[in-house]
């Protein structure tokens, strides 16, 4: 492409500062170095993660940054080195890497990789291709898909197959993949089993929908917002419970209506008194509890008896998928309707509607807004 090996102006929303808006500015984009990518984002969701950072995390060493980590995009230039990546592949990043070198990459008991792990205190990689009025604007998870053209390390990148529809797919990229992940990966949902998941935003549905394909028989959908419990229908809740409706704990409300407990509960809210009420919600004996909610600004804890009883408390990123070997699988399973996208989608706005988008995130009334970059 004209663009390649060129610095590239284009418009970003910048997080300037915690709890502020977004602002839209022009910045400039480097060109890839040995062994990245440069990608014209065309599509982004608009995550939890993003609002954590932007209105919990708190530290001031993430910030200026841009946000977005749920996109999805065309190649337009490659740095020295890339071999597996040309300009024109489509493409979704990954803010969980998968380098193949390390020994979590090369170990199949997890998705974790070692070169994933050096910025997440601040969620924002240190080393940045963007300047913004002279300084440097950090990369949100080492992505940045709130602006037009964003550069990513390869191991951190993966190509999808050419048809597929990036203002869908690019959810792929963290809460869809997620919650699914964790019910049919990190919890190993058995056919026949009865499942609870607490938190019905995107992730939770996504593990509602986890459940249903690993062939649950009941599936607990609980949130206080009754009005999401007909979307929980089309992923495949079969029960619904509002904690705010019983006079007494949820826990108990399941134990009595499946006699101890469930099987499998699932945790997507990021709130450690719901994290610890997943876990009480299980059966003694072979209960496994997921924690799948994205938190890091309180402990949690539990009673000793609730694991000495037979019970497991197990956490999940990114639903256990290795990151690059996995989401164009995932990508192929929606092409050929075996995973849902679509339903997930309830509002579509542009890249200046950013703020807009982000205040339905935190009223609760949007489970996934896509942003539209650029064609």
């Amino acid at each position: 492409m004209a663009t390649a090996g060129k610095v590239i102006k284009c418009r970003a929303a910048v997080a300037w500062e915690p709890n502020a808006p977004l602002m839209m500015e022009e910045i400039e984009v480097a060109p890839p170095q040995e062994g990245e990518i440069r990608i014209k984002v065309v599509a982004t969701g608009v995550c939890h993660t993003d609002l954590y950072h932007l209105f919990e995390g708190k530290d001031k060493r993430g910030f200026p940054t841009v946000l977005g980590h749920e996109g999805a995009g065309v190649v337009e230039s490659v740095g020295p080195g890339v071999t597996d990546f040309k300009p024109g592949d489509k493409v979704i990043p990954l803010f969980l890497s998968q380098c193949g070198e390390c020994k979590f990459c090369k170990c199949p008991k997890t998705n974790m990789c070692d070169c994933s792990c050096n910025y997440h205190d601040i969620m924002s990689d240190p080393t940045t291709r963007f300047t913004c009025r002279g300084q440097p604007i950090l990369q949100f998870m080492g992505t940045s898909t709130f602006s037009e053209y964003t550069v990513i390390n390869q191991i951190a990148v993966a190509k999808i197959v050419d048809d597929a529809p990036l203002d869908r797919v690019c959810l792929l990229g963290c809460g869809i993949a997620t919650g699914y992940g964790a019910a049919v990966n990190t919890a190993g949902v058995t056919p026949g089993s009865v499942c609870a998941v607490f938190g019905l935003g995107a992730v939770g549905l996504a593990a509602v929908m986890g459940c249903k394909n690993a062939g649950a028989s009941h599936i607990f959908a609980v949130d206080i917002n009754e009005q999401i419990f007909e979307k929980a229908k089309i992923f495949g809740a079969t029960d619904f419970l509002n904690p705010k409706a019983y006079n007494k704990p949820i826990s108990e409300v399941l134990s009595e209506m499946t006699s101890g407990g469930v099987d499998f509960s699932l945790e997507c809210v990021g709130n450690t008194e719901v994290m610890r009420t997943a876990l009480e919600s299980c059966i003694k004996g072979w209960g496994v509890s997921v924690l799948v909610g994205w938190t890091d600004v309180k402990d949690f804890s539990a009673k000793p008896i609730q694991l000495i009883s037979g019970k497991t408390w197990k956490g999940s990123l990114f639903g256990g998928f290795k990151s690059k070997d996995s989401v164009p699988n995932l990508v192929c399973d929606y092409m050929t309707g075996k995973i849902k996208l679509d339903e997930f989608i309830t509002h579509k706005m542009s890249l200046e509607q950013v703020n807009d988008a982000i205040n339905l995130m935190k009223t609760g009334d949007c489970i996934r807004c896509i942003l539209n970059i650029s064609k």
